[in-house]
């Protein structure tokens, strides 16, 4: 699944193509994908909505249009193609944004788990999903004593707690790995275990490891790709999430194991 830096970098392939465009015609082929509001309502309010810019919040897409955001959540293997107008529809291509009556703007997934949300402006943050989401990882509130605060009572391994996107948004489970292994702090780890000293140094190793994935285009793992077929490089630097052998530090052997069923690799030399 993209994490933050994935979702950033697609942001930023994407802003270069379709700012300021705007979308003349909307056509569903999967409804499931829309969240919200009908599949009618949907294609009818996205119709003549000019392309302002687009951010992201956790691992959302946001695109402020002329009244509304269109949030898109990529799930396990969203992406994005152009293609023309007249381009004969791939079967996993489920969402197509016409955009200046000129491209095919398509949204493709194998699986189908991605979502859409159109939502007004004006209380787009106050209503879900957006409201349910975190800190960011580079928010200057995000500090020692917020992350403690919000853990130190919980009795779930830390490497679940990290992944929860009420806490701090936007980590996934390879960024987890390397966090952890940077911080020198076991997956295992009860999160009442964890020391405020700890919380201050995980948040700092978020901060590094996320940055430069961003700065590198993000983590290619299976079918990440941006947009027509541009590929992250972070992989190139992971130094534990799917390792196997010995530790790059200590030599001791890797372990791969599953906590709360997603695949987990640490050393237990290292991350005590």
């Amino acid at each position: 699944m993209p994490e933050k830096p994935e979702v950033v970098t697609v942001k930023n392939t994407l802003k270069r193509q379709v700012l300021g465009k705007s979308i003349t015609d909307c056509f569903v082929y999967w409804d499931n994908i829309i969240a919200y509001p009908s599949v009618y309502e949907f294609k009818k309010e996205k119709k003549k909505k000019k392309i302002l810019d687009i951010t992201t919040r956790g691992k959302w897409l946001v695109f402020e249009l002329t009244k509304d955001l269109l949030l898109i959540h990529l799930r396990m293997e969203g992406k994005f193609f152009f293609r023309k107008i007249d381009d004969s529809k791939n079967k996993h291509e489920h969402v197509f944004f016409t955009l200046d009556h000129s491209i095919s703007f398509r949204f493709h997934d194998v699986r189908k788990f991605g979502k859409m949300y159109l939502l007004n402006k004006k209380d787009a943050y106050l209503r879900p999903p957006l409201c349910d989401l975190g800190l960011e990882y580079n928010d200057s509130n995000l500090t020692a004593n917020y992350l403690y605060q919000k853990i130190h009572e919980k009795k779930l391994p830390i490497k679940t707690v990290l992944l929860d996107q009420s806490i701090i948004c936007g980590i996934g489970n390879i960024y987890d790995d390397e966090i952890l292994f940077k911080s020198h702090i076991s997956p295992l780890r009860k999160c009442y275990k964890i020391t405020k000293k700890e919380c201050g140094t995980i948040i700092e190793n978020t901060r590094e490891v996320l940055d430069e994935a961003i700065s590198m285009g993000g983590t290619t793992i299976k079918s990440f790709t941006s947009s027509e077929g541009v590929h992250g490089l972070f992989q190139n630097k992971l130094s534990i999430h799917g390792k196997i052998g010995e530790c790059p530090s200590c030599h001791h052997e890797i372990i791969k194991t599953k906590i709360g069923g997603r695949g987990t690799y640490y050393c237990p030399f290292c991350q005590k």
